[in-house]
């Protein structure tokens, strides 16, 4: 669509092939666009459940002639729709009118939204420096503007306070940043958005960070978390059906807090300064996640079978991951563990530091060469041409450290290097319990953003 989007803005007539389940995705992608009417023909079904003899039919008796019909025909004039202002009151109503309007029309998650205001959108406003109508960016798949004011508004509906702003603002330039890749939160493979907030802001705010953390039950977590999913869904256009194509889904992610007090008595460093802030920064960073399995009860006082019990989970919660690490876009896996105060105590106190378990982790989150090839180019077909990892290597698509030999039973790791490991400190301090959480690569990389001005 992107591709054919340009093409058609150059003068040239195109046409996007579409396979039946992502037609509302294309129009969605269309409108962001700004070519509303982009020409597409419809591919029957799912190409992969199909055989030759019935994928030539189906091409042949319509998605040729449609292919055909778009090229020869002039694009329709774009249809017209609704335009509110950007303070403008668009309904009227008690409670639950309210909700219901606003559930009716896809501005809701389905649950009971806090109404936005004037003067509830107003206090947020009143919490940063920037006018309600600065932008902070673009965001795809919409193209819509993310201005502060629709920041203070999905913040307000969301259930957040007006505190809470400076985060959300940060937030939003996040996915508005081209490096995060807000223009895939609705891939098929269900990623989730994931935020994480460090800093002396998490105890002056009230995150939690200790039990339950990444649980619902604690307004700063849970109202920041979902406010991700509102600006999604009001901002990006990431409706289900539409932009949002996911095969499964989850609830939105409560934020992850690092627990500040703790990385002190342990001598680490902070999630801030390893993603190159200064000791003490107020930093939100989004990470959009696949999965997560909890790695429990951790037995021992030696740091060695701890890290190879982190890293059986750190592999464990890889499968078609793989293809950030290599083939599909290599080097942008960003697997993120989560370890238990108790868990990075025992580290600590054997003398290791954050870097040296990030080269442990390295060393001992591995799995053959063999499985990785099937999972990149056998049991999907994301990879094509079932390359081996040597050849993929060659082809410059993966890193070297992933063809060292050609030897099929050697340990290739599960990222390209110990940096790319994601360590934040978190949940119950009288519990040895860690979670390994999947990454979705390229489709929302990690990124940063410093919290500025922070509202008392």
């Amino acid at each position: 669509m992107r591709a054919s989007a340009h093409i058609e803005k150059a003068g040239i007539p195109t046409v996007a092939l579409v396979c039946d389940g992502f037609i509302g995705q294309a129009q969605a992608v269309a409108e962001g666009l700004g070519i509303p009417d982009l020409p597409v023909a419809r591919v029957v079904g799912h190409v992969d459940t199909q055989d030759v003899a019935e994928l030539r039919s189906n091409v042949g008796e319509t998605t040729l002639p449609e292919v055909i019909s778009r090229l020869t025909s002039a694009l329709e004039s774009p249809r017209a729709r609704p335009i509110h202002g950007a303070a403008e009151i668009v309904v009227t109503g008690d409670f639950e009118e309210i909700n219901d309007r606003f559930e009716a029309r896809g501005w809701s998650d389905g649950l009971p939204i806090v109404p936005p205001t004037t003067p509830r959108v107003e206090a947020f406003l009143a919490r940063v420096s920037h006018s309600g109508d600065h932008v902070l960016g673009v965001m795809k798949s919409s193209g819509r503007a993310a201005t502060v004011r629709s920041v203070a508004v999905n913040g307000v509906m969301a259930g957040c306070r007006p505190e809470h702003m400076p985060i959300l603002v940060a937030i939003a330039e996040v996915m508005a940043d081209p490096a995060y890749g807000v223009e895939h939160s609705g891939d098929t493979t269900s990623g989730e958005t994931q935020a994480i907030v460090a800093g002396p802001m998490v105890q002056s705010l009230g995150f939690n960070v200790s039990d339950g953390a990444l649980r619902d039950g604690h307004r700063a977590n849970s109202s920041v978390g979902r406010f991700c999913r509102l600006l999604l869904r009001n901002v990006g256009g990431f409706e289900l059906g539409r932009a949002d194509k996911s095969t499964f889904g989850h609830t939105w992610r409560v934020v992850l807090a690092e627990n500040d007090p703790a990385l002190r008595q342990l001598g680490w460093r902070g999630f801030a300064e390893d993603q190159g802030f200064e000791a003490g920064a107020n930093v939100v960073a989004l990470l959009r996640t696949t999965g997560d399995t909890v790695v429990g009860s951790i037995y021992g006082k030696a740091p060695e079978p701890i890290l190879r019990y982190l890293s059986d989970g750190l592999v464990r919660q890889h499968s078609w991951e793989f293809i950030f690490a290599a083939g599909f876009a290599p080097e942008t896996n960003r697997p993120l563990l989560v370890l238990s105060p108790m868990v990075a105590g025992t580290l600590s106190r054997a003398g290791l530091s954050k870097s040296e378990v990030r080269e442990r982790l390295f060393a001992y989150a591995r799995v053959p060469a063999w499985k990785v090839e099937r999972y990149l180019g056998e049991w999907t077909n994301l990879v094509p041409g079932s390359r081996t990892l040597v050849e993929l290597v060659a082809d410059g698509l993966a890193p070297r450290v992933f063809a060292e030999s050609e030897d099929p039973d050697r340990l290739v790791p599960v990222v390209s290097s110990p940096d790319h490991f994601v360590i934040v400190v978190s949940g119950d301090p009288r519990r040895s319990n860690a979670m390994a959480i999947g990454s979705n690569g390229m489709h929302g990389m990690l990124t940063c953003r410093a919290v500025r001005a922070l509202a008392e």
